[in-house]
């Protein structure tokens, strides 16, 4: 019979342990007294937790509270140098990285551009070595290790750690935890890039404390995360919030996936260069021809974005029909979901200011009344950082709700 009671004990304190270091993260600095208000445990339970915590160097005492009105005494906040965490996003031209300590403040990042057409293994040798110079920055600060964290485009099984699926990379069954962890022997997660980022959104960006809401990915393509009650909807497998491959036209363009008329054949930036230059090559007047020298090969989505901001007539236009196909499309996703935000980032973001009133304009008009009410529409926090800023949540969550020593 005592087994049993010992086990449970442990669970509890670790839950308990859980409790406390996540309202440090949302709430901190706080004192030992107001962390036990907050988190409804008794003192004593406050006391022991916290003493093991700054042992372990996960919490520091400061002396904020001697500045503000009241009882003077040492307050609590998680210890920035408890250690060291590694995001790093794979896309599908480039590779982007960030070294954070272990409350999330940015200690180094690198953004590299990449050739798709090269090799799988090209692709993630280039990464362990990104990944090796964040390891070593860390270490030769005197941080401890916490862990990667690894956004992709496609379909992850993240129970095996393994890349089922990226259509845009063309990648299949890609054991990548196995690969890491056997390069660098860390603790390795790996996640959907929009799932990455809706979780990044969640804990540093915008999201943060709403618990329903959708994040929208704009990359090569379109990606989605759904925050559900505060956790990620992942589906039966956890292959859910592809809603970029929601057929919008089946006679539409073929997408990566294999399929036609896929909603990010109409929204993607990929697609809206497509677009773009099929416009110029009938003539039309623009500055992106003279911009780019003539060779319409060269536009970029970032190009687009700017001559739009100029008023530039073609690019306008363009932008302006994504905010329309957008909207519809978030229309649709309000109905089923209800949510209390949506999240657009990426580098959609580049175009926030054209996009979110047409957004706004357009689900409202598509949307259901009820569904609508109190709905808002924001851009990421992070852009093009969301996904790479994920993958340190990942890496901080999981060391938040299971701290080594409890248990």
């Amino acid at each position: 019979m005592l087994k049993p009671a010992t086990a449970d004990q442990s669970l509890v304190r670790k839950l308990n342990t859980a409790v406390v270091l996540d309202v440090l993260r949302r709430k901190s600095p706080l004192s030992r007294a107001e962390l036990s208000g907050v988190t409804g445990l008794n003192r004593s339970t406050v006391s022991n937790i916290i003493n093991q915590l700054i042992e372990e160097g996960l919490v520091q005492e400061t002396d904020f509270q001697s500045a503000r009105v009241g009882r003077p005494g040492m307050e609590l906040i998680l210890n920035p140098n408890g250690g060291f965490a590694i995001g790093l996003e794979i896309g599908v031209d480039f590779l982007s990285i960030i070294l954070t300590d272990f409350t999330a403040h940015e200690l180094w990042r690198k953004r590299v551009l990449s050739d798709p057409g090269v090799s799988q293994l090209d692709i993630i040798e280039r990464s362990f070595s990104l990944a090796q110079e964040a390891v070593d920055l860390g270490l030769s600060q005197g941080l401890r290790p916490l862990g990667i964290g690894l956004g992709v485009p496609g379909l992850v099984d993240i129970r095996q750690g393994k890349l089922m699926f990226a259509p845009n990379l063309k990648w299949q069954d890609v054991p990548l935890r196995l690969m890491w962890n056997q390069r660098f022997n860390l603790p390795v997660y790996i996640e959907n890039e929009a799932n990455a980022a809706a979780l990044g959104e969640y804990y540093f960006g915008v999201a943060r404390e709403v618990n329903h809401f959708i994040y929208l990915s704009a990359g090569v393509g379109l990606g989605g995360g759904i925050m559900i009650d505060g956790k990620l909807f992942r589906g039966s497998a956890g292959y859910a919030s592809e809603i970029g491959h929601v057929t919008l036209d089946p006679q539409g363009e073929m997408c990566g996936c294999g399929k036609r008329g896929c909603w990010e054949t109409l929204v993607g930036p990929r697609a809206v260069v497509h677009r773009v230059q099929k416009v110029l090559q009938t003539g039309s007047s623009s500055t992106l021809v003279s911009q780019n020298g003539g060779d319409l090969s060269k536009i970029t989505f970032e190009g687009i974005v700017d001559s739009a901001m100029s008023g530039d007539p073609v690019a306008l236009t363009a932008l302006q029909e994504v905010g329309r196909n957008l909207g519809i499309g978030i229309a649709n996703l309000v109905n089923i979901f209800n949510p209390e935000l949506i999240v657009f980032g990426g580098v959609l973001n580049l175009a926030s200011s054209i996009l979110l009133p047409i957004l706004e304009d357009v689900v409202c008009d598509n949307s259901l009344q009820l569904s609508c009410q109190g709905l808002r529409i924001a851009a990421s926090a992070h852009g093009i950082d969301a996904c790479v800023m994920g993958a340190i949540a990942l890496v901080l969550d999981d060391i938040l709700r299971e701290p080594t020593f409890a248990g």
